[in-house]
């Protein structure tokens, strides 16, 4: 071991790093594994104010975000992506060493990292069958866990199955951990599914905490802009840990354009037709008789079970065409998951698809 390495703190040696799209990386040219909107819309900056710092939560964004959603803007918290909002609100409620989160796997990976970063433990309750929170479980952990229990994280739609979680269950678990621990519902692709998002539930729930992004149906992951939607004293403390300058000038002045009337009937459209898109490779997918299973359709990925996920995940990257293979997870062996990209580049999936035997 280097002496480098051995100045570092014991946690940071023992890390496993997030092993994001970009960080697997693959020689291709149809790249589907990062759940990226296929192009971007066009906008302009102007650079007349970036000899200045910004402002630490863009009030034109906030405004903005604040119309979008119907959220009140003291409710409202603007960060590098809602990744950053999920490390925040782990270093703001838990105690390194002593509280822990909960999390149900198989679910987004992010979650955990950002508790061992921390130096919190991570707790993980199966969800049921069909992928929703097992609610009498998570009650018990929460109640009897050596580690006080200070988040619950809770992804709808689930990255990577796609399952959406009822409202029944949520309010279960709201109701039992009043009190005694957040509860964050992870959006990040909930304007494929508007109609499903638990924002309605705030008023009653000081506890629940809604992330969100715009790098998904508003097609701006380069831009790394996300926000958090919660009672207005959980926005006061994370405002005590989040960094000075965390929304770059370049970037509040992108997200206010996407967030406009225009903005947003661009980002409507597109996932309009995303889900469209969807919808026809998931009827083509569903006719392949090595398919064994396809997973809820809420978001612009579908995860499908096939006879032999890992040969069908080389076949295709052979290909040029880069997916995400999850047969390593729990309860998701031979499971890929394919990013929902253009037409040209769904067609050329499909293509291969035919060509496969299993």
């Amino acid at each position: 071991m280097s002496s480098i390495t051995e100045l570092a703190t014991e946690r940071v040696k023992q890390l496993t790093p997030y092993l994001s799209a970009r960080r697997i990386g693959g020689k291709g040219h149809n790249f589907l594994n990062a759940n990226e909107a296929p192009k971007s819309a066009t906008f302009l900056m102007k650079s007349i104010t970036l000899n200045r710092y910004p402002e630490c939560q863009p009030p034109e964004v906030i405004e903005a975000y604040a119309d979008y959603s119907g959220v009140a803007e003291e409710n409202i918290l603007v960060s590098r992506g809602s990744d950053e909002s999920i490390g925040l609100l782990v270093r703001t409620f838990c105690e390194p060493g002593r509280d822990a989160i909960l999390i149900s796997t198989p679910t987004y990976g992010m979650y955990s990292i950002s508790a061992d970063t921390a130096g919190v433990k991570t707790v993980d309750v199966p969800p049921a069958d069909d992928f929703q929170p097992d609610v009498e479980a998570i009650r018990n952990t929460v109640e009897n866990n050596p580690e006080k229990i200070k988040v619950i994280f809770i992804c709808s739609p689930n990255n990577p199955t796609g399952n959406v979680v009822d409202d029944d269950k949520l309010v279960q678990i709201l109701d039992f951990t009043r009190g005694r621990c957040l509860v964050v519902v992870d959006e990040a692709y909930i304007e494929f599914c508007p109609e499903k998002s638990k924002v309605k539930l705030m008023k009653d729930y000081d506890h629940l905490v809604i992330t969100r992004t715009l790098s998904k149906a508003f097609a701006l992951a380069g831009i790394r802009c996300g926000f958090t939607l919660a009672d207005q004293e959980v926005i006061k403390l994370m405002l005590k840990v989040i960094d000075p300058y965390p929304i770059a000038d370049p970037v509040a002045q992108i997200a206010v354009q996407a967030l406009s009337t225009h903005g947003i009937a661009i980002m409507k459209e597109r996932v309009a037709e995303l889900i469209e898109r969807r919808d026809r490779f998931v009827e083509e997918v569903r006719k392949l008789d090595y398919v064994q299973e396809v997973f809820y359709e809420n978001a612009n990925y579908i995860l499908i079970r096939f006879r032999d996920g890992e040969g069908l995940f080389k076949a295709c990257a052979d290909k040029g065409i880069i997916l995400r293979d999850f047969h390593t997870k729990t309860r998701l062996q031979n499971c890929v998951r394919v990013t929902i990209g253009s037409e040209e580049e769904m067609n050329e999936v499909l293509s291969v698809f035919h060509s496969i035997k299993q």
